[in-house]
Formats: C-alpha cells, structure tokens, sequence
C-alpha cells in the first residue's frame, strides 16, 4: 500500500486513537489478576491483537466486545503455551512476556517478524533473567528471538544495561510476582518516562516496590490482585503527527481524547514544541493548535520522548535555524534505525539534515514532494506524510500498511482534517 500526498491546508477536530503502551500493560495485569477485568477504548492493532492471542496461550479467558474486552485471569499461575508464541512486530510482547514466561516452570519459546527477530536486541533481559536462575537463551545464540525461557523464576538480584527501558519494565512486573524479593540494579537507565509508566501500574494494582533513582529496585515479590475496571487514554505519541501537520501548514484544528494529567512519557513534546514557538492551548480533555508563525530551532535532549525522533526532524526542517537532537541512539534500536531512516528519506526531499551516533542537526529546509520509503516503521509513515504536507509537490510514500501498529486510522483522520491524502 502507499499514499499519495499533496500540500494541504488543515482544519477541523479528530479524536486521538487509545495508547498502545496502557492497552500493552492493562491486558498484560488483566492475565495476571484474579477475576474479571473490563478494559474499555483499548487500541486495536496488529500489536494488541499479538499481546491478546498471548495471553490467551498463557491462560486469560478473553471476550471480546465493541470498544471493550473483558479478561479472565489466572493470576500469577501461568499456564504452560502449548505452542510458540508470535509476538508479531512488538517489542514489548517479546520482552513482557519473555519475563513473565519466566514464572512458568516449563519451556516457553517466542519469536517474532523479522524485525523482532533482527532489530529488536533482546540479550539483556536473557542475561538478567539468567541471573536470577533461569534458563533464558537466544535460540541462534545472536541475542535475538527466537528466544527460550524455563523458570522457576522465585528471587534474587540482578543488573542490566537500561539504556532500553523495555528490559526494565518487563523484570519490574515479573519479579513483582517472584515467590520471594529481588533486587534490579540498572546502569544507563534511559526513557525513564516509560518506567514510570510501569511503575504507575503497580501503583494501581497497589503492588509495592521501592525505586532508588532508576538504578536500584526492590521488588518483595509475591504479588496477587483482584480484577480491574480501566478506561485507556489517547496515545500521546500518536498526538504528535496531527500536531505536526497543523504548525507545518500553518493550520488550526483541534483534538480530543486528551488527558494531560496521564503520565505518558510523549507528553513533553507538547513542551517542547511550545519552546520553538507552537501556540497550543488545553480546554478540558482538548487540545487546541492554533496558527504560530515560524517555529524557532532548539537543542533538545530527547531521551524522554525517543518516540518523536522523527517527527521532530520534519517540523525541523520547517523551523527557523538549527534544531539539534541529542540524547536519542536508542533510536536505532526501535522498528528501524530511525536516526538513519528519517535523515536518508528526508535528504530526498531536500532536507539540510545532518546524522550524528546519537542524534540529528536539522537546518530550516525547503522539502519538495518525492517518491519515500518507511522501513516497515509506523511512526516513519506518519513523519513522512507530515513532511509531505508542508512540501512543494506531490509524494508518494511507500509500505504504508503498518501505519496501524498505533494509528489504525491515520489516513481518515487527516482526510477529515483536509489533507490531500490518497
């Protein structure tokens, strides 16, 4: 599939589409609590639907209802899969449940697409898992899936490079369920707020830990819960790129489903687009984007919000100056090397981009209209489209599809906006 795209001028209002990272988290405690929980507005996806058929194999009874899912759960017992588990293109399926598989005292063996299988390094959960006494290995031997896991995983300590946040999380939810206490000791420890994220669910669920600076924790162990009611949020990374497409055309729209009070890690990036100059306003749950004038280049660690990478890089080609991106190599560890991607297909358009190890340099740019590719990366389909619009000429924008890992209704939304977008 492939878009074709045209200057465009915006308006009107759309509602963001559900966060992909609590939909993960809610159906991942739903297996793991006793009783019936609802989950109301999860995102449906590709993604969602690789965690739903895992928790499925592990042992959660699922029902499924417009906009709602209601989860039976097992608890911290585990059903063995009796079968390879596919977690498809996510990468927290693959570490969530790589973890988690590790409660199980038989074989679990998960793989995944090809970028999960050769993108997606999976070695420093292995080595902490091993560390704890279980078997956990790279099936090619490559750190990568296919991986095997055996538990019992019962307590003890740890340490991991943390620079990836996923690694993390995944051992902070599954020795919270250990049958004694454990100690997760972290060095580099990056996107800090996709570990509160995770932490904000065991304050939910009231199941404790102790939080020593994002480089030591203590987990009890022992976890147990009853079932739960959740409403997900909108996805503020997903927010980004509608966002995008209003300051770089010069257009004014508006978006509900905005909850500024949830603690996604994405939400600073509205902080930061208020630094280069974006006029954004909040009324209730609603976010207004109103017309700007010219954005000012900034320096920004990004390392908080590594998921807006590439959308920063295209409103910076559309900013006065030097926008500089630093902080961000775990960038080239996500669908695709974003670092590399977005500077390689923004160059065809005419962009004064600049790839550095751990970041970009992006100078004001006038971008003209080609022929792109996404690299099988959602959030590159987006960016492109984005960059696109503010662009002189007609784009064509290839591999288009996987737009609904988080963002299944992409194209309608801006159609509704009044982009040309076929």
């Amino acid at each position: 599939m492939k878009y074709t795209v045209k200057p465009s001028s915006l308006s009107g209002i759309i509602e963001i589409p559900p966060s992909k990272s609590h939909t993960h988290r809610a159906l991942l405690f739903a297996l793991l609590a006793k009783g019936v929980s609802r989950i109301d507005k999860y995102l449906d996806s590709p993604d969602s639907a690789a965690m739903l058929k895992t928790i499925q194999q592990l042992g959660a009874n699922v029902k499924k209802f417009e906009n709602r899912l209601e989860i039976e759960g097992v608890g911290p017992a585990l059903k063995p899969s009796d079968d390879v588990i596919n977690a498809g293109n996510s990468g927290i399926v693959l570490r969530f449940i790589g973890a988690l598989a590790a409660l199980i005292p038989t074989y679990t063996v998960i793989t995944g697409d090809h970028s999960i299988r050769t993108r997606r390094p999976v070695k420093p959960l292995l080595d902490a898992l091993k560390q704890l006494g279980v078997l956990a290995e790279s099936m090619l031997g490559d750190g990568y899936a296919p991986i095997i896991i055996k538990g019992p995983l019962s307590s003890g300590n740890c340490s991991l490079d943390g620079q990836d946040s996923q690694p993390v999380s995944a051992l902070l939810i599954a020795t919270s369920f250990a049958s004694g206490a454990s100690e997760i000791h972290v060095t580099n420890p990056g996107e800090k707020p996709w570990i509160d994220l995770t932490l904000s669910w065991l304050d939910l669920l009231k199941l404790p830990y102790e939080n020593h600076n994002y480089t030591h924790y203590k987990i009890p162990g022992g976890a147990s819960f009853s079932e739960f009611n959740y409403t997900v949020p909108g996805d503020f990374s997903s927010l980004a790129f509608p966002v995008a497409a209003a300051l770089i055309t010069q257009s004014e729209i508006s978006i509900d489903n905005v909850d500024m009070n949830d603690i996604q890690g994405d939400k600073k990036l509205l902080d930061l687009l208020k630094q280069m100059g974006a006029k954004l306003e909040t009324e209730g749950r609603t976010l207004h984007v109103k017309k700007s004038g010219t954005l000012k280049g900034c320096t920004f660690d990004i390392n908080d919000t590594i998921d807006a990478i590439t959308i920063l890089a295209v409103i910076g080609c559309y900013a006065e100056g030097e926008t500089v991106l630093i902080n961000a190599a775990i960038a080239r560890k996500k669908e695709c090397d974003r670092i590399h991607s977005i500077a390689t297909e923004l160059k065809k358009m005419g962009a004064d981009i600049e790839e550095k190890e751990e970041g970009l340099i992006i100078r004001t740019s006038k971008l003209k209209g080609t022929t792109l590719e996404t690299y099988h990366d959602h959030r590159m389909v987006m960016s492109l489209t984005v960059a696109a619009l503010g662009a002189e000429g007609e784009s064509v924008i290839e591999g288009v599809e996987c737009v609904a890992k988080t963002y299944p209704n992409f194209k309608e939304h801006l159609n509704k906006l009044g982009a040309k977008l076929q």
